[in-house]
Formats: structure tokens, sequence, C-alpha cells
């Protein structure tokens, strides 16, 4: 039995995911970023995380050859980030959302968190490459962060947790 790609896109669409903007500078300082739901902590000793990249998209070749980056965890207020980092054809940084922050990479000021790593190896993964990141350094702000869950910039909302013990 084979996986129709159509409802497995749709089946994952129902997973919120974390919006993140990833960033980097190349040798020649050029800045790079892109907008990924896909991140998650890999490991705390060593300290790891991961994001995967599309090998197709426009940022490919500067991710797979950076030695640094940085993942901006967005808050519940940067959806307009989102949506421009995610934009092809166009200059991300224009809009002046990033300084240079931790390591000297392109951050995010009022990101809900920051987390500036090493490229620590890239890995297959079918149509993308998985990023691992050795972390080196972190940020975390106030803000809720902004959440992606069926093709829509979410909110969280807080439960209570003593209702459900």
């Amino acid at each position: 039995m084979s996986v129709v790609p159509e409802q497995f896109t749709r089946a994952m669409a129902r997973v919120p995911g974390p919006v993140v903007v990833a960033t980097t500078v190349d040798r020649a300082g050029r800045r790079w970023g892109f907008t990924a739901s896909s991140f998650s902590s890999l490991s705390i000793a060593p300290p790891l995380v991961l994001v995967c990249l599309g090998k197709s998209a426009s940022t490919h070749a500067a991710f797979a050859g950076a030695d640094f980056f940085m993942i901006n965890i967005l808050a519940e207020e940067q959806a307009d980030i989102a949506r421009c980092f995610a934009r092809s054809g166009v200059d991300r940084f224009a809009a002046g959302d990033t300084l240079p922050m931790e390591l000297g990479l392109p951050g995010i000021p009022n990101a809900a968190a920051r987390v500036a790593c090493a490229m620590d190896r890239i890995v297959d993964g079918g149509d993308h490459s998985i990023l691992i990141g050795r972390v080196e350094a972190t940020f975390a702000g106030e803000d809720a962060p902004l959440v992606y869950c069926d093709r829509s910039f979410q909110r969280p909302v807080a439960l209570d947790a003593a209702r459900y013990v």
C-alpha cells in the first residue's frame, strides 16, 4: 500500500509546528534566510537542534555551506515576518527585521526565542536536508510563540494544567 502524497500532506498539516526563521551569512557576507515549521530540539547533551530545508530551495546551497546558523522562533505577532521569509524572489532582509545578534548572526530582536548554532552535520531527508546545529548561544523572550497548523498561523492557547491531572 503506498501513501498518496496529497493525503500525507493533508495529514501532516494537522500537526502544529513552531514557526521559525532560519538565518545565516555566507563567506561573502551575504545574508540568507527561510521560514520553516519543521524545527525541533534533538539532544540536551550535547545541545542539538534540527531544522529541515527543501533541497530545491534557493537558500539550500548557502545553508549547506554555512559554518553557523540562527533559528529565530517567531512570536505570535510576527506572522508578517514569516510570510516575508517564505517568499521567493524578494530581498527577505529589506524590511530590516533582523539585526546582528548572537554569534553576529542575523537575529529577530523581538523573537520568542533565538538559538544560534554551529553546523554539526547535514543529514539526507528525502527531498529535504536536515540541518543539525550544535547550540552555541540562546535567548528566550517573554512573548508567546507563533504556531502553524491547518495551513494557517495560530496562537497557542494556555490550558489549565490542574484541570487535566
